[in-house]
């Protein structure tokens, strides 16, 4: 292909298609804007969305493949393409969160499909096929691992191991693999999906976030958008913290004999979040810390804990930051045990380095802002994305469109149409220049 001509997406087919895969799952609507959602993966709602996408597969005359963990994907080939050369591929995921929004996953899958309809419609004649991408299992709802699908398909994760998670039986009432529940609904296909084989892969995602909506007030420019084009995937720790004291009667056990786990976890709490406040106001404002979950034991009213677990979560677009938020937590750990007499202990359970988007799909995709009036922006993303574990595998790219205040695993997440077009089509004359 010499020249990039100009690609039009149909914006109103693009809402059809979000609209319509919405009612999958749906947990009530009040529009225009409060829609939940809740599609596990490999659930009926989860098969009904999958029927849909692959019915508009057909429409426009892609070719179905479904691989092993239930990843699908629908490839353009047209005859101004080489066949054996390597796809440019862009998409997402259709699952969602339990009362989720009806933006995040699909608008990536649906803002692909309609790139796709509108090269055709434009005429485009790619020298590489184009495919569309739905990744099973993003979200990590079911079988207890987040972004299980690309994980495989980056070849990160074996195809038996992702096949072997099961889930709680909270869906069934009996205990699941995803091997079983991908063979119940019919999507149980063969062999690997290989990203490694893919010149380009691409996501349109909402951003989760406000950086993008506080552009578009600030800004004074009249083209639509921006549209955000992401630099840095976060990388995320995990660790578990325990702590481990002495459970006694509330009332018979005096305030100086106390060994209290809860109380000595309270301020490991408190210590973390110092720790990521002062390192995102002196060194990296993107760098975060949480402690999110807690279990103490034995939970009751009238017993001082006598043991407590905690889940701590530490972000950030560098791995300095990261690594200094652990440290620090290794320390509070350290004088709460010396303090208090309580034993403590911290386990990592998941290391993910920050993850750069690559800068030549980058460019791509601020040219085709530019070509078609629609302001792009750089930004990091707080969030992990299929993009980031594909692009373990080859050149990827992760596009961001406003979200209303910030808000989003709600049936309250909303980004307007008009901002879901403007990012379909920066996505798709990015797919069209790739190709």
């Amino acid at each position: 292909m010499t020249a990039t001509p100009f690609v039009e997406v149909d914006a109103e087919r693009l809402r059809l298609d979000l609209e319509e895969n919405g009612e999958f799952g749906s947990t009530g609507r009040d529009p225009p804007r409060e829609w939940g959602r809740t599609v596990l993966a490999g659930t009926p709602a989860n098969r009904a969305a999958r029927d849909r996408l692959c019915e508009r597969f057909a429409d426009v005359g892609l070719e179905v493949t479904v691989d092993a963990v239930g990843n699908l994907l629908g490839t353009w080939t047209p005859p101004s393409a080489d066949p054996e050369a390597a796809p440019v591929v862009a998409g997402s995921h259709l699952d969602s969160v339990p009362e989720g929004g009806i933006f995040d996953g699909p608008l990536g899958v649906y803002a692909a499909l309609e790139a796709v309809r509108a090269m055709q419609a434009g005429d485009v004649e790619p020298d590489r096929p184009v495919g569309v991408v739905s990744f099973t299992e993003e979200e990590g709802q079911r079988f207890g691992e987040g972004l299980l699908g690309s994980s495989v398909a980056a070849g990160d994760r074996s195809v038996a191991e992702a096949r072997s998670r099961s889930d709680a039986g909270e869906v069934t009432g009996e205990e699941t693999t995803l091997a079983e529940a991908l063979a119940e609904i019919g999507y149980d296909g063969e062999g690997r999906l290989d990203a490694g084989e893919w010149h380009a892969f691409l996501e349109l995602h909402v951003e989760q976030d406000t950086t993008l909506e506080r552009a578009a007030i600030d800004s004074d420019a009249t083209e639509p958008g921006p549209v955000g084009v992401v630099t840095t995937v976060t990388g995320i720790t995990h660790a578990t913290a325990e702590l481990v004291g002495e459970a006694n009667h509330a009332g018979a056990t005096g305030m100086g004999e106390r060994l209290d786990a809860l109380s000595a976890a309270a301020e490991f709490v408190l210590d973390v979040e110092k720790s990521a406040r002062e390192l995102a106001d002196d060194y990296s404002e993107t760098a975060v810390g949480t402690v999110g979950s807690i279990d103490v034991e034995p939970n009751a009213t009238n017993v001082v804990p006598g043991r407590a677990r905690l889940g701590v979560d530490i972000r950030d677009v560098e791995s300095e930051p990261m690594r200094r938020v652990l440290a620090d937590a290794e320390e509070s750990l350290a004088r709460v045990e010396r303090e208090r007499g309580v034993e403590t202990s911290l386990e990592r359970t998941l290391d993910v380095s920050p993850t750069p988007m690559n800068d030549r799909l980058r460019e791509a995709a601020h040219r085709a802002g530019t070509e078609a009036g629609i302001g792009t922006l750089d930004l990091p993303s707080g969030a992990a994305h299929d993009a980031m574990m594909v692009a373990r595998a080859t050149d990827a790219a992760l596009l961001f469109v406003p979200s209303r205040n910030g808000i989003s695993h709600s049936p309250l997440e909303w980004t307007d149409w008009d901002d879901c077009a403007a990012g379909a089509a920066v996505l798709a004359g990015a797919m069209a220049r790739l190709a």
